[in-house]
């Protein structure tokens, strides 16, 4: 019951506009998780940058179970399965960004779609988890219950190999 376990990843590509790039990340997206993305839109308008409230300027996908594991050794292998400790925080979550997708093994480059960065965040968990998201008789976890740094870090080295410096 205590074992760690890995509850989502999710992987997320912001570009910053909307258009034909948004679509581009989007088909990529899809072909590197077999998921369809969610678009993710603009919170606040900024004039600097273009942006309005409510465009979409981005996209992410919410991997669980084999998938996730999957995707999960595919993108530690385009980091060198090598993380930083200021990657992980107090809740047994770490997150790692990726420059570009062709990184990833056996992604090739295609000049059609162009080089696109994601950010990988991935949420560690206990069985029992279910409590503070099911919809009847919701409860809050006492903070010994989350995963601690230290359990998330020997989590990432046992199960995938990844050297922490």
């Amino acid at each position: 019951m205590r074992k760690p376990r890995i509850g989502k990843v999710v992987v997320n590509m912001g570009l910053g506009e909307s258009g034909e790039p948004l679509e581009k990340a989007e088909k990529l997206l899809q072909q590197l998780t077999d998921q369809a993305p969610v678009r993710t839109k603009a919170k606040v308008s900024n004039r600097d940058f273009g942006i309005r409230k409510g465009e979409p300027i981005g996209v992410k996908v919410t991997l669980r179970h084999a998938k996730a594991d999957s995707f999960l050794k595919r993108a530690l292998e385009a980091k060198e399965k090598t993380l930083a400790e200021s990657n992980f925080d107090n809740k047994g979550n770490f997150a790692f960004g990726i420059g570009e997708h062709i990184d990833l093994p056996s992604v090739k480059y295609d000049p059609a779609v162009g080089i696109f960065g994601m950010d990988v965040a991935v949420t560690l968990e206990r069985s029992g988890f279910r409590i503070k998201r099911r919809k009847i008789q919701k409860k809050s976890i006492h903070h010994r219950d989350y995963v601690t740094v230290n359990e998330a870090m020997e989590f990432v080295k046992e199960n995938f190999g990844v050297r922490i410096v």
